[in-house]
């Protein structure tokens, strides 16, 4: 490869120039990275929402998984995670949760992550080892600026106070704390619970309705500019985006980039950098 030096055989030399092009190839791949980095909302906070599929415990298990896995890929990132609100299922697992990730260009890594991921394996909570498959749903939204104007009117709210189940100790288990805002003209539902005081969790909520709402709009606008040609499938429950499969193979498959990997366990241990980089990359 390196002929130029072949007389001198200088094996040092050699080694110490592969050493500087592969620095100089992995800052080119940062480089170009972040190049896709340039939406407008790609440097903000993120919050994930989850929500379990049909299936009972398995989907609920299986929600918390998707939960853990992308709390893991931001905690190799140093950055913050928040648990915001969960609804437990009866036996493991949670129906619904929703998790805010904090760090420079958290929603911009994260943007294409949402739709419908599917796990096939053999079900820990099958006496008889059958091989089950489960669905559960992640949807991404940006945290958005103070500086964004979204006007919400009081009269299409109906704001419900609850008891939480969650962490926070016994004053948040034992107080109607927990707050649920409903946008009545979108039907957009959104919740917050880790909060000791009903007025925070309101505020949280309230953050998170205009953030929803925000991400709403954008999204119309995106829809309306995007061609026929485009391919882009419409994100909803039966569109499946990723495979995870741990059982009869290991397998991980991405159906929109046609990327694939053979370490599932990795990547629930929060290695998601090649999926991430991949789609930014192809979508």
């Amino acid at each position: 490869m390196l002929d130029f030096n072949s007389k001198e055989n200088d094996e040092s030399l050699n080694s110490d120039i592969q050493s500087s092009l592969s620095i100089l190839e992995s800052n080119i791949k940062k480089i170009e990275l972040f190049c896709f980095l340039s939406k407008k909302n790609d440097e903000l906070d993120v919050y994930i929402e989850f929500h379990a599929g049909a299936g009972g415990t398995e989907s609920q298990d299986w929600a918390e998984m998707l939960r853990n896995m992308y709390i893991k890929w931001a905690e190799k990132k140093s950055f913050q995670c928040q648990l915001i609100s969960e609804t437990k299922g009866e036996e493991a697992g949670f129906k619904s949760s929703t998790i805010k990730i904090e760090g420079k260009y958290a929603y911009g890594f994260l943007r294409h992550e949402s739709g419908v991921h599917r796990l096939v394996r053999i079900s820990p909570f099958d006496s008889n080892k059958r091989r089950h498959t489960s669905f559960s749903s992640v949807w991404v939204y940006p945290v958005i600026n103070e500086n964004i104007d979204i006007v919400i009117n009081e009269k299409d709210l109906r704001i419900d106070t609850y008891r939480s189940s969650g962490a926070g100790g016994q004053h948040v288990n034992t107080t109607d704390s927990a707050v649920r805002i409903t946008h009545q003209p979108t039907n957009i539902v959104v919740q917050c619970q880790n909060e000791r005081s009903q007025h925070k969790n309101k505020e949280t909520a309230m953050n998170m309705l205009k953030a929803r709402l925000y991400e709403l709009e954008m999204q119309k606008k995106e829809d309306e500019n995007k061609s026929l040609e485009s391919g882009k499938s419409e994100i909803g429950w039966g569109h499946q985006i990723r495979s995870y499969v741990l059982q009869p193979y290991q397998m991980v498959k991405d159906n929109r980039t046609g990327l694939e990997r053979s370490d599932p366990e990795k990547v629930l241990n929060g290695e998601l950098e090649p999926f991430l980089e991949e789609a930014l990359h192809k979508l």
